[in-house]
């Protein structure tokens, strides 16, 4: 398993690693899964992939909402395709509450009730999004420290579970249990200095617009894409699609996808040096990696 914040170089890692060692490339990107998203999630191309097969890319309809459940089923199918051609796979991504899911299991508490949810967004609209957090903060301190402040589909969910069972999210999660049990799992953080990674974060977003994601926004709208369809919620997109109502300029648009992709590559360090076991290198450490792989396989 290869993770670490956007723009730090899993993939390019991830495809010589494979290319080394007879492997296939498993996508662990909520994003990348969707059709004609690609620009904006930073899809690798063709001949990016360099002809090491890439799995769980493009194959998801727009319109559906994909899961962590989806994400882990489908890779425990790829998983055992693999297995029996005896090839290597590389789980490359940096969504943690997918890889989460696969290490550690899945929430196995309530389900969710409309009532309930739809009694905290009154709230949320009544008193404001802080004090739902001070309530998460006070019965369950250990998801809530999880969680980004302004996190609202997570804060409200968390209080629901909380009304329906009478137990936090924190302690629903310590009842889990982890999907790859019958695999050795190598765990491999790339990281980078911050200002470093800060850059390869503005130049992404720059290329991004270069290579048209307004015109990919725009096509995508033509083909009856809807603008809640969830793929719409990836880094960029929603400011493209404030650009293109006229609400802002294309310079803000692309301001605020920088903005918004440095923040949420801070979460995911935070997120990912929480994680258990991760062996962590830089993304030009091609045969330190390479050394790693082959004392474990």
């Amino acid at each position: 398993m290869i993770l670490g914040p956007t723009a730090v170089g899993k993939s390019g890692l991830a495809v010589k690693l494979a290319g080394r060692f007879h492997g296939e490339i498993i996508n662990g990107d909520s994003m990348q899964v969707y059709r004609g998203f690609t620009i904006g999630t930073a899809k690798p191309t063709v001949a990016e992939r360099a002809g090491i097969p890439h799995h769980l890319l493009d194959f998801v309809d727009p319109a559906s909402q994909f899961c962590a459940m989806d994400f882990v089923s489908q890779t425990l199918r790829v998983l055992n395709e693999l297995r029996s051609r005896n090839a290597l796979p590389f789980i490359v991504g940096g969504t943690g509450l997918y890889l989460k899911a696969l290490l550690d299991g899945l929430f196995p508490g309530p389900g969710r009730d409309p009532q309930v949810r739809k009694r905290l967004a009154a709230e949320v609209e009544e008193r404001g999004l802080p004090s739902l957090r001070q309530r998460l903060e006070g019965l369950d301190p250990e998801y809530a420290r999880k969680i980004g402040p302004n996190d609202r589909l997570r804060i409200i969910r968390a209080l629901e579970v909380y009304e329906l069972s009478g137990l936090p999210m924190s302690a629903h999660f310590s009842r889990t249990s982890g999907f790859l049990k019958d695999f050795h799992c190598l765990r491999i953080g790339l990281q980078l200095e911050r200002k470093e990674l800060t850059g390869r974060i503005e130049e992404r977003v720059d290329r991004m617009f270069e290579q048209g994601l307004a015109a990919e926004v725009e096509s995508l709208l033509a083909q009856g894409v809807s603008e809640e369809a969830p793929p719409f919620r990836a880094l960029g997109y929603k400011h493209v699609l404030m650009y293109l109502r006229q609400r802002i300029s294309l310079d803000d648009a692309v301001a605020l996808t920088k903005q918004d992709t440095r923040q949420y590559a801070k979460r995911q360090m935070t997120w990912f040096r929480k994680m258990a076991e991760v062996r962590w290198f830089a993304p030009s450490d091609l045969e330190a990696v390479a050394a790693l792989i082959e004392e474990n396989v």
